[in-house]
């Protein structure tokens, strides 16, 4: 086995420190059991080893899980897991691959495309190509119906290091994922000032101001505008599309031409920038929304203190309830309206890694592809049925050989999901709904505001796609970006705040070619033109 002294992402040097990258431990892999033509369940119980990460709202031993017990019980293999939570993960996940005390395989794995090149060329985890054509008719079934993703895990050298995670729900323009950053209105209180919903940014601003000046909270409680600046779906991104390209939470988009463009470059970004400092100006946005965190988002949503904020789903934020609706995108001062495309997708490349540690092959690739069944994929990724202890996601429907969503009774999804469902490598294609499960109640209910409210307003034709880079280009995105990103973003913050932005434009757009600006053009083109030949 190579040992793991020259991987040296920034996520694992303090472990590497740490351990010296050396050390002999007691090894943790598996024995050999010398198993071949594997067909479960097994006659005797082995074990394998592996490590995970879960939701703090989750057991501390993933086999405390109904869905982890049933695949036992099929399979006649039992999991001895390492789990942590938050934080301490990528920590503990680093200090074991670096030591030489390596699991069988990580799930969950979280590793960013250049942390998965340089495991694979230091020999710390193997390709998967042969497994899957081999061992894993599961997986193979989905990447023949869906081909798209074998390209999408496949690396530079022609080879698939991991395991993916595939959520379809909608194609296209008309996917979930198209927009993170739903507008909420408070409905209730347009009514109750007389107000109609805004059509364009002036429109808006009125309505914003009269929630200023009439305080429907009371005691002076009333937020006409809250968000958390640059903090994806909570962001104020979708108002920017008022003004010209639009934004995204990465900043890039892909113009109709197939020309790849940073939107905080763009002429129209200024502009929404002006806008957003005319709001601040008249005390119209959060001042907290340019520093606070997730709690004390919810906990003033809670409160019924919003005129108007930003997320993926209201129930999140203020409850599933009609205080708040959906604002369609508004007309800027020249008329034009446009819906930024998200550049996501229901795709994570590395789910799960084998480690050059596991002596079960084999073994190892048949249980991960009893994961891509299609029936337990659906409550890997969502939760299980017949829980006799714990809230249901399900009822399993015998007759149809069907996962039906249940009626949540209030309960929040996200909430239900993390301490009932796996995650790991799971697919879900667009062709289960209907006939391996029903979709569920809160994205059936997107799905339709995504089709109905914003994708007649999406011009673009393209969205970023994962492009899986190269070694070298992954190092010198990685170099370019950690400083290039986050000067944009201070400023976005400083010039809604300070209103400077024509001043120090041309300033700004100096020091991003400085930071790299061009270069990273130049790689990010060149990656969205090879994955579209």
């Amino acid at each position: 086995m190579k040992k793991m002294a020259r991987f040296a992402s920034a996520l694992t040097i303090g472990a590497l420190l740490l351990t010296g990258c050396g050390g002999n431990k007691e090894k943790s892999w598996s024995e050999d059991y010398e198993l071949k033509d594997v067909k479960f369940p097994l006659e005797e119980k082995v074990t394998l080893k592996f490590m995970t990460s879960s939701s703090p709202l989750a057991p501390e031993d993933p086999n405390d899980k109904l869905i982890y017990k049933r695949l036992e019980e099929d399979t006649n293999v039992h999991v001895e897991w390492r789990n942590f939570v938050g934080e301490a993960f990528p920590e503990r996940r680093n200090l074991a691959m670096s030591s030489g005390e390596m699991p069988d395989a990580i799930i969950n794995s979280a590793y960013s495309d250049y942390e998965l090149l340089k495991l694979a060329e230091d020999g710390a985890i193997i390709p998967v190509n042969d497994l899957i054509d081999q061992y894993m008719p599961n997986l193979k079934k989905v990447l023949e119906e869906a081909p798209q993703y074998r390209s999408m895990m496949t690396a530079p050298d022609g080879n698939i290091y991991s395991f993916p995670w595939i959520e379809e729900l909608g194609e296209g323009r008309e996917s979930i994922h198209s927009v993170d950053d739903f507008p909420w209105i408070n409905v209730e209180w347009l009514k109750k000032l007389g107000l109609e919903m805004p059509k364009t940014t002036e429109e808006l601003k009125k309505v914003l101001i009269a929630f200023r000046d009439n305080d429907p909270a009371g005691n002076g409680q009333t937020i006409p505008m809250s968000f958390m600046i640059n903090h994806g779906g909570e962001d104020l991104t979708f108002l920017f599309g008022s003004f010209g390209l639009g934004d995204t939470w990465d900043r890039t988009v892909v113009t109709n031409d197939g020309k790849v463009a940073l939107t905080a470059a763009d002429e129209g970004y200024k502009e929404a920038i002006k806008f957003l400092n005319d709001l601040y100006k008249e005390n119209l946005l959060d001042i907290e929304g340019f520093e606070q965190d997730w709690p004390t988002y919810v906990a003033k949503g809670q409160e019924g203190r919003y005129g108007m904020y930003f997320t993926w789903d209201k129930a999140n934020i203020t409850g599933n309830n009609d205080t708040y609706d959906l604002m369609p995108p508004v007309a800027g001062p020249d008329g034009h309206i446009n819906v930024a495309r998200n550049n996501g997708m229901g795709f994570d490349r590395a789910r799960m890694v084998i480690t050059s540690a596991n002596k079960n092959l084999e073994l190892t690739a048949k249980w991960i592809d009893e994961l891509y069944d299609p029936l337990q994929s659906v409550q890997d990724n969502w939760g299980t049925y017949g829980d006799d202890k714990q809230q249901n996601i399900f009822e399993y429907d015998q007759s149809a050989n069907m996962l039906k969503h249940l009626d949540l009774q209030g309960t929040a999804p996200v909430e239900l999901r993390e301490r009932t469902s796996v995650g790991g490598p799971l697919a879900i294609l667009d062709s289960y709904y209907g006939n391996v499960t029903t979709m569920p109640d809160d994205a059936a209910w997107r799905l339709g505001l995504m089709k109905d409210v914003m994708v007649p307003h999406m011009t673009a034709d393209y969205i970023y796609p994962r492009v899986f880079f190269s070694l070298d280009e992954l190092k010198r995105l990685s170099e370019i970006e950690v400083d290039f990103f986050a000067y944009v973003n201070r400023k976005r913050a400083e010039w809604i705040t300070n209103g400077k932005i024509d001043e120090e434009w041309d300033e700004y757009l100096a020091e991003l070619e400085r930071l790299g600006y061009s270069e990273w053009l130049e790689i990010k083109q060149s990656g969205f033109d090879r994955s579209i030949k």
